[in-house]
């Protein structure tokens, strides 16, 4: 069966990893309404709503699809995308930090990601804050950057990142696992950092709070056996207590660009 169909019927990664007798942990009676709506749709419609919305897509066995996002624990089976998908092609640094990133942040991304021009990707997910920044000075920089949706291409949020996510859909690289009607839920978000993690061969983050989903993401990451990278920030910070204690915790303290470099360019 077609997986353009099945995600337009809503089959989840976990339910499609089912049918190819990778795991049997599932509602089955569910799964099969889903099947039998996908069976119902017009694979040809489909296909002319993606290419009106000027949005396409690659599937977990296309040649373009990431070899690392493959090995996470449920992966995506289709991606959909607007821009230059050879991207994924490139070593990816995943950056991400609180949405109440300050200017620390800001001084270190300009300091740390135009060295990377040339080598590596930037991967963050479009949202206010760490974020925001990382795209924004990655561009600046000429450095190519990938944003990460939770919905569908027809919605967006936050919507101070609008501006920027039309930059890099027409001149580097947006993606979403999830057809362009599929609206914004909070669980999506969480979804959303596994790619974030399974693309990149490392993550980094700026600056967190204790707890933080920008650590959720370094977790992740972690659990595939990538780099974590932290900033280490002020003891008296609220928004580096997070790094800080994950740096106690093992993570590489991040000083310099070439303190990622030396782990990603052999």
């Amino acid at each position: 069966m077609n997986m353009l169909s099945m995600s337009y019927a809503g089959v989840t990664p976990h339910e499609y990893a089912a049918l190819q007798g990778n795991d049997n942990k599932i509602d089955r009676v569910k799964l099969r309404e889903k099947l039998t709506y996908c069976s119902q749709l017009n694979e040809s419609l489909l296909r002319r709503n993606l290419e009106e919305k000027n949005i396409s897509f690659i599937t977990i066995e296309d040649d373009l699809y990431p070899e690392l996002l493959k090995e996470i624990y449920d992966p995506p089976y289709i991606l959909y995308y607007r821009g230059d998908i050879k991207i994924l092609k490139n070593p990816i640094l995943g950056v991400v930090g609180s949405r109440k990133a300050t200017t620390y942040s800001r001084r270190v991304l300009t300091d740390i990601l135009p060295r990377f021009k040339n080598k590596i990707s930037i991967v963050s997910g479009l949202a206010y804050g760490a974020d925001e920044m990382a795209h924004n000075i990655s561009m600046d920089s000429g450095v190519t950057t990938i944003g990460v949706l939770a919905f569908g291409f027809d919605f967006h949020y936050p919507s101070t990142t609008k501006k920027i996510r039309e930059i890099m859909e027409n001149k580097y690289l947006v993606i979403s696992e999830y057809p362009p009607h599929t609206g914004i839920d909070k669980w999506r978000f969480i979804a959303r950092n596994r790619i974030i993690a399974g693309i990149s061969k490392g993550v980094l983050v700026t600056e967190a709070e204790e707890k933080s989903g920008s650590l959720v993401t370094l977790d992740m990451a972690l659990n595939e056996n990538r780099f974590s990278y932290c900033v280490p920030g002020n003891i008296t910070s609220k928004l580096s207590k997070g790094t800080n204690l994950r740096l106690q915790e093992g993570a590489k303290p991040v000083l310099t660009a070439d303190d990622v470099l030396e782990d990603f360019i052999c």
